[in-house]
């Protein structure tokens, strides 16, 4: 497994920018894609975006054409920068990781909260 520390949440109005960050440490090489998930109030975790260790990438359709999901891999860290907030993207966002033995995370960060103000 390895271990993920979020950062970069915070409070925002609707139409700004943040970008979160998940720095990763320990078994690195054991992971074959990483997401960010999100969890509103009183609704279910989603799966927001992914990137994989090929630097394939996918969205959600909520999200697709604001969100962008990176990484630099010298730093050992993720990003998901999100344009063009919305009130509905309040939630609590986790990084995750996923092995190659799995298509599910086993890895996940302690969460960040966003709140998008209207």
């Amino acid at each position: 497994q390895v271990q993920l520390v979020e950062s970069g949440g915070g409070l925002v109005q609707a139409g700004g920018s943040l970008r979160l960050s998940c720095t990763t440490s320990g078994s690195i090489f054991s992971v074959s894609a990483m997401d960010w998930y999100r969890q509103a109030p009183g609704k279910q975790r989603e799966l927001v975006a992914t990137i994989t260790t090929g630097g394939s990438t996918n969205y959600a359709d909520s999200v697709k054409g604001r969100f962008t999901i990176s990484r630099d891999s010298a730093k050992y860290t993720m990003y998901l920068q999100m344009n063009s907030l919305k009130p509905e993207d309040t939630a609590v966002y986790y990084c995750a990781a996923r092995p190659w033995s799995r298509p599910t995370p086993n890895s996940w960060g302690q969460g960040t909260q966003v709140t998008v103000s209207s």
